[in-house]
């Protein structure tokens, strides 16, 4: 169905087509994706597909999460410093309740403008809605970045023609995991880097539940500036270390920087660490309940990164709703206390999934 410019405000609704996996192109340092271990992921879902470009060059990458048809989101962003595109509109008070794609890139915000790729990639595949003139649709892409420019050459970001490689590789199969796409430059437990405690290798993670009917699944890229911990057992998975290599505990250090013990500055600038995660479910949803879902579901986050939402991160949680299943028999807080858990999954699951890099040791070189 077509709807037209002056119903924009009621409902947005798109087609997403799926293609075929791209080929990577060795020139461009690109390396096709591999699936590292089990564990599902936002894939499950019905109705959404994962595409990823990775630029083996610096590392950096970008990753493209398409919907089809468009889908509900809701959003909570409580990092001060959000890199971001269009991600105001998730909002309850906005009237689009629809969206066709969300892009996450590295780059840092040098980089948003890569998300033109996606634009042209949806305008090439007639997704979007109809804006009243023949032959043109208007996609719905939100946008967020991570910035990854502390990892080899930041002359190299991710540029329009990888975020369209990135939708050209969307697929509904298993997505990869660690140094992929927008996780391929991640890096964690960085804060205290001017004390010498070197942090780690962050990197993409994955989760997912299936519960009869209900599906909800979950992608994380794990760029914090904290401490990763396994919220099972309460142990520092990945972060600051020591330089007998030992885990040193951010937030252990910060007493000793109100005590006098500890020298050097905190390293916790604007716009320089950033967690992005990504929870979804096939459970028909409006975007003011995924709003009080992706809150709920940024808890996960918060079991599983320390310090977290510190004042120099710019951490986002996006909740989806492909809205295949009508649950109206499931409160939000059944959902959103599931999502939580498949959040703070998925972060642990990118860092031990990460391999390291020059600088950034990852958890399976310890």
């Amino acid at each position: 169905m077509d709807y037209t410019r002056r119903e924009f405000g009621r409902s947005i609704v798109g087609t997403a087509a799926l293609t075929a996996l791209a080929a990577p192109n060795p020139q461009r340092g690109e390396s096709g994706p591999q699936r590292q271990g089990g564990g599902g992921g936002l894939t499950d879902v019905p109705g959404i597909s994962v595409g990823h470009f990775t630029d083996t060059r610096r590392p950096t990458g970008c990753t493209a999460i398409l919907f089809s048809p468009a889908a509900a989101a809701g959003i909570d962003f409580d990092g001060s410093a959000p890199g971001e595109s269009m991600a105001v509109m998730l909002q309850p008070a906005s009237p689009v309740d629809r969206i066709h794609a969300l892009f996450l890139t590295g780059g840092g915000v040098l980089a948003l403008p890569a998300a033109g790729g996606v634009m042209r990639f949806c305008e090439e595949h007639k997704i979007g809605f109809d804006w009243g003139t023949p032959d043109l649709r208007i996609p719905i892409v939100v946008s967020a970045v991570i910035d990854d420019l502390a990892v080899g050459d930041p002359r190299i970001r991710p540029d329009p023609e990888a975020a369209y490689k990135a939708c050209a590789a969307a697929s509904t199969q298993a997505s990869a995991e660690g140094n992929v796409g927008v996780g391929a430059g991640a890096t964690v437990g960085k804060m205290h880097r001017g004390r010498g405690l070197g942090g780690m290798k962050g990197g993409l993670g994955t989760a997912s539940l299936k519960l009869g009917d209900v599906v909800i699944g979950a992608l994380a890229v794990v760029n914090a500036a904290g401490d990763i911990i396994d919220w099972r057992t309460g142990k520092i998975v990945a972060g600051a270390r020591r330089p007998d290599g030992s885990f040193a505990d951010s937030v252990d250090v910060m007493r000793g920087i109100v005590t006098g013990a500890g020298r050097g500055a905190l390293d916790d600038p604007a716009l320089r660490s950033t967690t992005l995660a990504v929870v979804a479910t096939n459970v028909d949803l409006t975007k003011t309940a995924l709003t009080k879902v992706a809150m709920m579901a940024n808890c996960g986050a918060a079991r599983a990164i320390r310090p977290y939402h510190t004042t120099g991160d710019g951490d986002q949680l996006f909740a989806v709703s492909t809205a295949k299943l009508q649950r109206p028999d499931l409160p939000l807080t059944l959902i959103g206390s599931l999502a939580a858990d498949l959040i703070a999954d998925a972060i642990v699951r990118g860092v031990r999934a990460a391999t390291g890099v020059t600088d950034w040791p990852a958890v399976r070189d310890l």
